[in-house]
């Protein structure tokens, strides 16, 4: 029978660029170890005042998210649920991924019931990213209107498939990370994919 004591600390690993060392996330108690591999860094969880959940696609994948960590001294820690393996491959392992991100979320209210926990962008980026979004669409889908008017149905139809390319890739981006305060504790199922179905 496995005691408390035998139970491996939560940890994750990640190699968050095609280029470069994996790091290393691990739970000990009120601290996050994280080792770089040249370094490893002690992290007290009584230091983070903000927890941010966002979806981040990358290049290769549509399904990139990012749990981002504000420290009091203004550090970051940021980690993801995709690490590259090679140039063109990635890994997801999304339920280890939700199994840590939840257990860092519980130790970091245990050790800092004031710590914010935020889903989506900042406000001010997230309404760029819309506008900028929306005007697109509304560019594309002129430019296509006026493209049929003056019987260039090629171009019209290239301008419609831009456009529906567009929604498919900008949509996820401007509802996923969409800015809202969270409980304390509470881990987004749509930004931190895996939970462990019932």
């Amino acid at each position: 029978m496995q005691t408390d004591d035998d139970t491996p600390a939560p940890s994750w690993r990640q190699r968050p660029k095609p280029i470069g060392f994996e790091i290393a996330y691990r739970l000990k108690g009120d601290v996050l170890e994280v080792d770089s591999t040249r370094k490893v860094d002690q992290v007290r969880l009584s230091a983070v005042e903000q927890v941010r959940f966002i979806f981040a696609p990358s290049n290769v994948s549509s399904k990139g998210f990012r749990t981002k960590l504000r420290l009091s001294d203004g550090r970051t820690i940021t980690f993801g649920n995709l690490s590259w393996r090679s140039l063109t491959d990635i890994d997801r392992d999304d339920a280890r991924y939700h199994a840590f991100v939840t257990a860092l979320s519980a130790a970091i209210v245990r050790a800092n019931p004031k710590a914010r926990f935020l889903a989506g962008k900042p406000y001010l980026l997230w309404l760029a990213l819309a506008l900028a979004g929306g005007g697109a669409m509304v560019m594309l889908t002129f430019f296509s209107l006026r493209a049929f008017q003056q019987g260039a149905t090629a171009a019209a139809g290239l301008g419609l498939l831009l456009a529906a390319a567009s929604f498919w890739q900008v949509w996820p981006m401007v509802r996923l990370n969409r800015p809202r305060d969270l409980t304390s504790g509470e881990v987004p199922d749509d930004l931190v994919p895996g939970r462990p179905q019932s």
